[in-house]
């Protein structure tokens, strides 16, 4: 597995190594020493024994989850594709980043079997580009619905562009906060 920096502050992407032969293909999806390491050599406050719950979704084609973060102190994950494509979209809301207010798109499938370590203090959102696709999430706390912040998928000042029609949302993405607003309120 190989651990690269991003464009956005401490967000990591986690590309794993398939190994393929006729019978299909192998990958260790994680490896808890590489990580480790790769977060300590770049300063990053997080260990692989620090995430405590797993979670998977299925959407299909064109469904936008997101933008959501987690308020108090934040909820550090580690985001994957399992089956078929999303694009992930992040949104740095530290403002004390270098790259606060920036937001940053990856492809993650089951072909490349990358990883996203998303840290503490972004909005995060994906839209399925396959037909069916399960998202796995590996989160450092456990969820506290009080804490859930978001903004709208499709608010202008973020400009998100979605890879695809957007086909369905939830109400509670639909009627999320702006942008402004919760900048307004960080800052």
């Amino acid at each position: 597995m190989r651990v690269e920096s991003t464009s956005l502050a401490d967000v990591l992407l986690l590309v794993p190594e398939a190994f393929r032969d006729d019978r299909g293909w192998f990958t260790r999806t994680f490896d808890t020493a590489i990580f480790d390491r790769a977060a300590a050599d770049l300063g990053i406050d997080v260990r692989s024994g620090d995430f405590t719950q797993d979670s998977q979704s299925r959407s299909r084609r064109g469904v936008v989850r997101g933008m959501h973060g987690r308020g108090g102190r934040g909820e550090a994950k580690l985001v994957r594709c399992a089956r078929g494509s999303v694009l992930d979209v992040l949104v740095d809301i530290r403002p004390t980043s270098a790259t606060f207010g920036q937001q940053a798109s990856f492809e993650l499938d089951d072909e490349r079997h990358a990883h996203l370590y998303v840290p503490p203090g972004f909005l995060h959102g994906f839209q399925v580009t396959s037909e069916q696709a399960d998202v796995c999430y590996r989160i450092d706390r456990p969820h506290e619905p009080g804490e859930d912040i978001g903004v709208a998928y499709d608010d202008p000042d973020l400009a998100i562009a979605w890879p695809e029609p957007v086909t369905v949302v939830s109400d509670r993405d639909r009627s999320a906060g702006s942008w402004a607003t919760l900048r307004a309120t960080l800052v």
